[in-house]
Order: C-alpha cells, then structure tokens, then sequence
C-alpha cells in the first residue's frame, strides 16, 4: 500500500481494473465517502483478475498513472498497490488483499469493501466469497430501483441479509441504506447500500470508442477526467 494510503481511520477499499478510471468509478466513491463519512478510498487497480483470464488491455502501470490522475483533485483518495500483480503472475484474490490491508492499516481503524452493483451480483463467485464481508463490510453502489430481493438473491450461498435500523436514512445529502448480514454460525456483519446511482458507465465502451477514433487524434472523452484523457492520448492506449 502505497504511504499516502495509509491515513484514516474509516477506509474504504475500492478494487477494479480501472481500464481507464472513469467519471463512474468517481461518482460512486464520492458518494460513499459522504454516506459513510469515510476517511481514504483506496483505489487499487488489480494486477490480475481471476474471472477475467484475458487480463486488462492497459499494463498495471499505465492504469495505475491513470488512477492517479483521475483522483489527484480528491484528498480523501489515494492510490493503493495492495493489489498489485504478484511475482509469479498468480492471480489477485479479494479475500486475500482485504487481509493485507487490514494487518497494515493503524490500530482501530475500519476497514469497507466498496464495489458497484455488477461486481457485487458477481460476488457468489469470488473465492471465499461468504468470509469476504466479515473481513470488510461491504459498501454496494445499487442501481436506481434495485429491490433488496435482488441483492439477497445475490449473495453467495450460506449469507442471509435483513434490515437494520437507519434504513433509508440520509446522510450528508446521500441515502444510505443499513442491513445486516449472517453466516450459517450466527455471525453478523453490516452491510450499506447506496441505491438510486445512475452511473453505469463501461469501461469496454470507453476503450471502444477511443480505438474507433480512427486516424483522429482524441482530445477529450465526456466520461473521463481530462488529465485521464490526456494521459491516453499521450501514451496511445487503447488505439
């Protein structure tokens, strides 16, 4: 994790390929660092994903410049290499970045897992999916209109989710949405839902878009931030 990173006692982990970080992927952290009044995001480009074996079409290193980019006007954001690719080029697995994190971060601090809606109705096939929101309360940027069916329908096997009190209460202007979630032992772990962001953004297209620029020079995208853009252009990614 890189030094900057390392501040703050509420810290959300913010996991993804960021290829390239978009105005979504900052849209849904600045709406959980105002509904959970968390202290640092950590954006944390991954190195490999498991369940997309053709890799990312940026090098990590690429993406991570990208990243730092996209969030150099937001102090409460940081750039994490927690998980960054391994040596052997194994893949990066959740479970096992949220432990690393949590053994590095200060005494007391709490430490969120924050991921959209498509990546959380992914979760069941995770590795060790059920442990992974007793590591790190989930933080899930829902879809307008998403019904708590759906997210329950969701959840890996052997989780259960219910309301808990606040449901439905707003802080600092954003709605937050507070259940609880149990394991087959009993245990229970919060769990935060932010519902109605309308922020369904593709990376896939973005890259699209970008390559079919064919011969024209791209100087600015509506949904990237423009140092982001500059950057692309500068490296010529994605043509």
């Amino acid at each position: 994790m890189d030094q900057q990173a390392s501040g703050g006692r509420r810290v959300a982990f913010f996991g993804g390929s960021f290829d390239p970080p978009h105005l979504g992927h900052l849209a849904v952290a600045r709406t959980a660092a105002a509904a959970l009044r968390l202290d640092t995001v950590l954006f944390a480009p991954v190195g490999a994903q498991p369940l997309k074996p053709l890799g990312s079409t940026a090098s990590f290193a690429d993406r991570l410049e990208l990243t730092r980019l996209a969030i150099a006007n937001d102090p409460g954001f940081a750039v994490s290499t927690a998980d960054a690719p391994k040596p052997g080029g194994e893949p990066n697995f959740t479970l096992e970045t949220l432990r690393g994190l949590r053994a590095v971060l200060p005494p007391g601090s709490t430490l969120f897992c924050l991921m959209g809606a498509d990546s959380f109705l992914g979760l069941w096939r995770w590795k060790r999916a059920v442990e992974i929101p007793f590591i790190a309360p989930l933080i899930v940027a829902s879809r307008p209109g998403q019904k708590l069916d759906d997210l329950a329908a969701a959840l890996p096997r052997g989780l259960t989710l219910e309301a808990a009190s606040g449901e439905g209460l707003a802080e600092n202007g954003v709605e937050v949405r507070r259940y609880v979630l149990r394991d087959p032992m009993g245990e229970t772990t919060p769990f935060f839902l932010m519902p109605g962001l309308n922020v369904e953004i593709s990376a896939s297209e973005i890259r699209e878009q970008i390559g079919a620029a064919k011969g024209s020079e791209v100087r600015c995208h509506p949904l990237l931030p423009v140092a982001v853009m500059e950057a692309i252009r500068e490296r010529g990614l994605y043509r």
